[in-house]
């Protein structure tokens, strides 16, 4: 379940106006959201990496709701997918222009023999892809390929692939979709939410993120919260006043 951008915005309202710090567009409320959002889903990755060293000391609890490593596997699970990678003969390349942040396995799907071949197929950077490839010993086959990673001039990520497959098959983790708190104008000038999806787009990350959320959107604006409970009582209390100005 996604977080609520207009409940993240207007919870940050609530404090900024309690705090007597002013107001936030919403320009830069979701210039900020965005760098928060991205912050906290690049802390999974070294956060993963530590709870997977317990899991190998036996050291971290493996309850089924209390397993920390599999707690940030679940947060990760909206964002992995296999990403669609168009062939170009020309440049002998396959690129997406899926907004991709990790490269996971990649399968070769060599179609054209008799049986197909599908292999896993080897990462390595271009200097050991060019030294591999030149040996008659290592010289990668359909069994054993081999790829490395590229960018074309539209930032768009590529793979150069040898044996080149008829076809591959990415796992990615993309990189989540920027918040967007969407508005119309009012009548008085004021801003008033729109929460049509080609205007807003909430936050991707995980419901339980939300005061995380808030937390660090506060932080960029001056005030620091050392009590997480505060943040859940002025959610509450904001969104009990947009209930009221609606009554």
């Amino acid at each position: 379940m996604a977080v609520s951008v207009d409940k993240v915005y207007k919870t940050v309202l609530f404090v900024l106006n309690k705090e007597q710090r002013g107001y936030v567009t919403p320009a830069e409320f979701n210039s900020v959201a965005e760098q928060v959002q991205f912050q906290i889903f690049e802390s999974y990755f070294p956060d993963g990496n530590q709870q997977y060293r317990k899991d190998q000391s036996n050291s971290q609890n493996d309850t089924e709701f209390f397993n920390m490593f599999k707690d940030i596997e679940y947060k990760l699970y909206p964002f992995e997918q296999d990403s669609s990678f168009t062939y170009d003969a020309n440049r002998d390349i396959f690129s997406t222009n899926d907004n991709v942040y990790k490269i996971g396995e990649v399968v070769s799907n060599y179609t054209d023999v008799n049986p197909v071949i599908n292999s896993t197929t080897q990462l390595v950077s271009k200097a050991e892809f060019n030294k591999i490839s030149r040996s008659k010993l290592t010289a990668p086959n359909k069994k054993n390929p081999l790829f490395f990673t590229g960018n074309a001039g539209s930032g768009d990520l590529t793979l150069k692939v040898t044996p080149t497959p008829n076809s591959i098959t990415v796992n990615t983790i993309i990189t989540p979709t920027p918040p967007k708190w969407g508005f119309t104008v009012g009548g008085l000038g004021q801003y008033v939410y729109n929460p049509s999806p080609t205007a807003t787009t909430d936050f991707e990350l995980d419901i339980s993120e939300q005061s995380l959320l808030i937390l660090e959107i506060l932080k960029y604006f001056g005030i620091v919260v050392n009590d997480p409970t505060i943040i859940q009582a002025a959610s509450q209390e904001a969104q009990q006043m947009e209930i009221n100005e609606k009554s």
